[in-house]
C-alpha cells in the first residue's frame, strides 16, 4: 500500500487473545488508523458480523486463534493488501493461496523473540549455578548437607555457551550473554550464518560436531523443520561432556526425547526444557522425576503482559502503512524454509 488512504480493518482472533492483546489503549489507537467497516474485530472470519464486511477488508490483523487464509477465505477478500500478524510461527496462517496474491505479510517475531531470549539467558545463568537440580537435590533431601557437586561444575565465570541457530532468538541469547557474563566463551554453529557476523557480534562459527565436546551448556535455537528434526540426537548427546546442560526453548522435536531421557537418567547431562516431544510428556515418562531436569511448560514465548509488545509491533506497522511508509517487518515466501 503507498497511499495515505485509511484502510478497512478487520481483527481476526481468539476472543482470549483480543482481550489479553487489545486493551482500551490499544483499540482505541487502533481505531483511530483504520476506517470502521462494522466490527473491528471477530473471532474468525466466519462469523457473520465479519461476512458482511470482508468484501471491503484492506487490512488484517490476526493473532492466535486466527484462520487460515485459504484460498476460499481469501477470495471473500478481494481489497485485502496486508496482514499483519501479531503472534508467533506465521506457518499455520498462511497458505499457498495466500502467496499467489499480491498480499504483504508483516509478522511481531521480533518481539516474540525478546522474552524467548530472556528466559533462555535465565537458563543459562541458572544452569551454571545448577540451581534448579540443586533445588530439586534439596527439595528431595529436606536434611542433611548437599553435595554442591552432585550436578557438576558450578559456576558462570567462564563459562562456554553452544548456539545451535543463529536465529532471531539466538542472536538476542548471544548479545546477552557477550554482554552480561564474565569471561563467557559463545560457540555458534548455523549453516546459513556468515563468520564475520557472528564474530562482530562476539561468538565464533563452528560447525556441531566441534562444538559439541567443548560445550558447558548447549541452547537450542533453530527453526522445527524437516532437516533440523532431530538435529540433537543420540550421538549428539553422547558428544557432550559430562553435566553439561542441554536448554531447549525452541521446539520439542529438534532434540530427541528418548535419548535425552537415557542421558539425564545416567546422571551424565542436565537438562532445562520449556518444549519436548511429546509436548506435554506423558505422565509416565522419567524426565519428570530427574532431579537434575527441569520441565516447564512452554512459557518462553509471549505470555500475559509480554503480549501487548506484539500487538505495539503491529499497531505501528498499521501506521507505517497508513502512512505510506515500507514495513520493517516483512516476510517474503523464501524465508519460509529457514523460520519457525
Amino acid at each position: 500500500m503507498t497511499t495515505t488512504a485509511v484502510p478497512g480493518l478487520l481483527a481476526v482472533m481468539s476472543r482470549e487473545t483480543w482481550a489479553d492483546q487489545f486493551d482500551r489503549s490499544r483499540r482505541t489507537r487502533l481505531e483511530r488508523a483504520a476506517r470502521a467497516l462494522g466490527p473491528t474485530w471477530a473471532p474468525h472470519l466466519d462469523d457473520p458480523a465479519a461476512a458482511a464486511v470482508l468484501a471491503d477488508v484492506e487490512v488484517l490483523i490476526s493473532s492466535w486463534g486466527a484462520p487460515r487464509l485459504s484460498a476460499e477465505r481469501l477470495e471473500r477478500m478481494p481489497r485485502l493488501t496486508a496482514v499483519l500478524h501479531c503472534a508467533g510461527s506465521i506457518r499455520p496462517l498462511v497458505s499457498d493461496a495466500f502467496w499467489e496474491r499480491d498480499i504483504l505479510l508483516s509478522s511481531a517475531a521480533d518481539a516474540n523473540a525478546d522474552p524467548v531470549a530472556e528466559l533462555t539467558y535465565a537458563a543459562i545463568i541458572m544452569a551454571g549455578k545448577k540451581a534448579p537440580f540443586l533445588a530439586a537435590d534439596a527439595r528431595d533431601r529436606r536434611a542433611g548437607s548437599p553435595d554442591m557437586f552432585r550436578f557438576g561444575p558450578v559456576g558462570n565465570a567462564g563459562l562456554t555457551v553452544g548456539i545451535v541457530g543463529m536465529s532471531r532468538i539466538g542472536r538476542r541469547v548471544l548479545a546477552r550473554l557477550i554482554a552480561r557474563l564474565e569471561g563467557v566463551t559463545c560457540l555458534v554453529t548455523d549453516p546459513l550464518a556468515d563468520a564475520g557476523e557472528v564474530a562482530a557480534a562476539g561468538g565464533r562459527l563452528v560447525e556441531l560436531d566441534e562444538m559439541l565436546g567443548s560445550v558447558d551448556v548447549l541452547t537450542v535455537h533453530a527453526p522445527e523443520l524437516p532437516q533440523t528434526r532431530g538435529m540433537i540426537g543420540a550421538p549428539q548427546l553422547a558428544a557432550l561432556r559430562n553435566h553439561a546442560t542441554v536448554i531447549n526453548t525452541a521446539r520439542g522435536a529438534l532434540v530427541d526425547t528418548r535419548a535425552l531421557e537415557d542421558e539425564c537418567r545416567s546422571g551424565r547431562l542436565n537438562a532445562i526444557l520449556d518444549v519436548t516431544a511429546p509436548e506435554p510428556l506423558p505422565p509416565g515418562s522419567a524426565l519428570y522425576e530427574l532431579p537434575n531436569v527441569m520441565i516447564t511448560p512452554h512459557i518462553a514465548g509471549s505470555l500475559g503482559t509480554e503480549r501487548l509488545r506484539m500487538s505495539d509491533s503491529a499497531l505501528d506497522e498499521l501506521d507505517r502503512l497508513v502512512a505510506g511508509e515500507p514495513l520493517r517487518h516483512l516476510v517474503r515466501r523464501e524465508e519460509l524454509a529457514f523460520v519457525a
